[in-house]
């Protein structure tokens, strides 16, 4: 018997419906404990919600990290209702442009000038093309995740194992030209050695270095400075990609908080509290190549997304979200690390207090099982996140002191699993299939 039966119904008309099931990789069904996770919500207020099958359950996933207010959050929602009444601006240009591009460089330091997307995918792209643009070169050195568009994934062309590390593994790159083999190349967070020899194999042919300034890894001292240092010495510029990082490390990104401004930086997520947008900042002789570079989507600047980011951006000012979340973070981390050395479970938290991470210290074939039984556990006691996780500022004292009783009970399963060395034992569902890794 499924726990989810309705969840499971729309997954299954999804299939003949939904070109790949689901919108986000993240969001399939095989990706969970198939029969115990929600796939499908009804409604989501706070720092919670509730599936089409009744369940409610505390959020710890907040939107893959889109959600930093609280979900349908008043004041964000009364702005885009508000504008939404009166039009969403599409035959000419919005005022709401110029608001929401001020508000950015009023708290981003590379925001010079700022072009708006959908999505943060879209705003990567968007970003390389500008680079490309701007410097007359062509290849692209990365790490990380950056997005589903040809440029990234063509890195998969020279070998499918090449995004391995930062993607996930058995990622063919269907449908991404042949002839952009050779176009963008990979180096390792937190090695600046394999950023020269990067740059030593492609000499004066780097258009850009694009990364994740921080993630579950945090960037070593004089990182950051020094893909800085290095890429410009090589006459190349330098993508921060805080789709994540942005606004959720600091009100300015993790470029605030490390204090190194790159060249250009992408944003989306938590710039609009969950509504549709996203953005690329940068230096001003960088950005106004756009005039010249044909870029152009009439749904980019659609006004009531634009309305959602300025009410969102002087929320998150006005109550200072970003260190309300890290204070939370931090004593959720300090809490969890507490409940696992007691429980006995192989396991730490890793990552920075907005968005920290279980990792499991188990045997490789043992991930997936244990991860499986810890989001089957986890569901049935009405937690949703993890093992990565992401807080809002409506998450409270209670869903905090909740969210560590369900975790220890988990745990004392997981753990007694691990010892046992059975912990298929205790599944009631599929093992779930791979999903992200992360560099960084």
């Amino acid at each position: 018997m499924s726990r989810v039966p309705e969840s499971l119904n729309l997954y299954r008309k999804a299939k003949y419906r939904i070109a790949g099931r689901t919108h986000l990789f993240g969001r399939r069904a095989e990706l969970h404990a198939y029969g115990f996770s929600p796939v499908y919500s009804d409604r989501q207020a706070g720092g919670r919600f509730t599936d089409v099958d009744g369940h409610d359950y505390l959020d710890y996933n907040m939107g893959a990290g889109a959600v930093l207010l609280g979900h349908a959050y008043p004041s964000v929602v009364q702005a885009v209702q508000e504008q939404a009444a009166r039009g969403t601006g599409l035959s000419i240009n919005h005022p709401l442009e110029i608001e929401a591009a001020e508000l950015l460089a009023l708290n981003i330091p590379c925001a010079e000038m700022v072009r708006f997307c959908k999505g943060g995918g879209e705003a990567n792209a968007i970003a390389v093309r500008i680079a490309r643009a701007a410097t007359g070169r062509e290849k692209v050195l990365f790490c990380g995740y950056h997005g589903w568009h040809d440029w990234y994934l063509a890195a998969n062309l020279d070998s499918t194992a090449t995004l391995e590390k930062h993607l996930l593994p058995g990622i063919e790159p269907r449908g991404v030209p042949p002839s952009l083999k050779g176009s963008v190349f990979p180096f390792a967070f937190n090695d600046l050695n394999s950023l020269e020899t990067a740059f030593a194999a492609h000499r004066a042919e780097v258009a850009c270095v694009v990364l994740e300034p921080a993630r579950s890894f945090l960037p070593a001292p004089g990182f950051l400075d020094g893909v800085c240092k290095v890429a410009h010495q090589h006459g190349a510029l330098v993508i921060f990609d805080e789709v994540v990082t942005g606004f959720r490390m600091a009100q300015g990104g993790a470029q605030q908080y490390y204090g190194v401004t790159p060249d250009i930086a992408t944003f989306a997520k938590a710039i609009s509290n969950g509504f549709a947008l996203g953005a690329v900042c940068g230096r001003r002789d960088v950005m106004e190549v756009a005039l010249d570079c044909f870029i152009s989507s009439v749904y980019w600047a659609e006004a009531t997304g634009l309305a959602a980011c300025c009410a969102a951006l002087r929320e998150y000012e006005a109550l200072a979200v970003s260190r309300a979340v890290w204070a939370y973070g931090e004593e959720f981390i300090e809490s969890l690390q507490r409940t696992i050395r007691e429980s006995g479970l192989p396991a730490e938290v890793v990552g920075l207090p907005p968005f920290p991470s279980l990792a499991f210290r188990v045997a490789p074939e043992q991930m997936a099982p244990l991860v499986t039984l810890y989001m089957q556990e986890t569901a049935r006691r009405g937690l949703f996140g993890g093992p990565g996780f992401y807080f809002c500022y409506q998450h409270t004292k209670e869903d905090l002191r909740s969210s560590l009783r369900i975790l220890g009970e988990t745990f004392g399963i997981l753990s007694r699993a691990v010892s046992e060395g059975a912990i298929e034992k205790y599944l009631e569902c599929p093992v779930r299939q791979a999903g992200f890794q992360r560099m960084v």
